[in-house]
């Protein structure tokens, strides 16, 4: 299938459906959406493992366990509809700086496990797993399983799984920016000549379409320096649902009120165009 994002085409040869491979409950959900209209990229900012373990009265480190687990649960709902880009936003910068060491170190534990337990699973789900971020930054360790995933994974042509590690938007703007400029200056060009275009090839993203979806949970509105570039058109999706509770049945409700919606992208829906009058030339009073 040959699909355009702006000016980049992708070439992207379809997995086998595996819809039958769904749940009862989640199948239910299937049967009302229109497949030709699915969202071609779903992120996802995954929150309330900590208010999750407290309402508990669990350590805040079972939240993250069990959020860990709803990955997987999401991630193979994904696979089975051949939704094409999943990207989860899974360790923010501001998460690095400002946790606690303790937690921070139990997060990259976590992760290195995560890689280790579900590659296997990974691969029989046709998933390829990729990331964004400032990733360089990581415990060497963390990065060496985390390219050992990805050469794992990287044959498989079905759901693009992007995690978002050690990653802030505003810092993907800067190093955007700075590569950008590194290369005007390489060929000479001027910086009137810059297009949006050019920052966009030159985001983390610049390889991927823009995320239809944008997926919240915890109930929180507010989107936490992520994607702030990708998502100027996107539709968001709020729940209140903590994300250790998350599982694929959800991510299907959410594509369905995505399904609801219109996109104008700035314009008018198509009654509104046909029912636009010219303005009247009393309308124009001069001042």
């Amino acid at each position: 299938m040959l699909r355009s994002y702006g000016k980049a085409i992708v070439l992207r040869f379809l997995p086998t459906s595996r819809v039958a491979e769904l749940s009862s409950e989640e199948q239910a959900i299937y049967r009302q959406l229109d497949p030709a209209r699915l969202p071609q990229h779903v992120a996802i900012i995954m929150d309330g493992n900590g208010r999750w373990a407290g309402k508990r009265s669990l350590k805040r480190f079972l939240g993250h366990q069990q959020g860990a687990e709803s990955v997987q649960f999401v991630v193979e709902t994904a696979s089975r509809i051949n939704l094409p880009w999943l990207t989860l936003y899974a360790f923010s910068l501001e998460n690095n700086l400002r946790r606690p060491k303790t937690e921070v170190n139990f997060l990259m534990r976590l992760l290195r496990s995560y890689l280790v337990d579900n590659v296997e699973r990974m691969n029989d789900n046709n998933v390829r797993i990729a990331y964004i971020g400032r990733t360089h930054e990581l415990p060497s360790e963390v990065q060496e399983k985390m390219q050992w995933a990805a050469e794992a994974t990287a044959h498989n042509n079905g759901t693009v799984l992007t995690l978002a590690l050690n990653y802030g938007a505003r810092s993907e703007l800067v190093d955007a920016v700075q590569a950008l400029a590194r290369e005007a200056a390489g060929k000479g060009a001027t910086l009137e000549n810059i297009t949006e275009a050019d920052i966009s090839r030159h985001l983390y993203t610049g390889h991927m379409p823009d995320p239809d979806l944008v997926v919240r949970t915890s109930g929180e509105f507010r989107v936490s320096n992520f994607l702030l570039w990708q998502m100027a058109y996107s539709e968001i999706y709020v729940t209140e649902r903590f994300w250790p509770d998350f599982r694929g049945v959800h991510l299907l409700e959410a594509i369905a009120d995505y399904q609801r919606r219109e996109r104008r992208y700035g314009g008018l829906n198509k009654r509104q165009e046909s029912d636009e009058a010219p303005i009247p030339d009393s309308f124009l009073v001069p001042r």
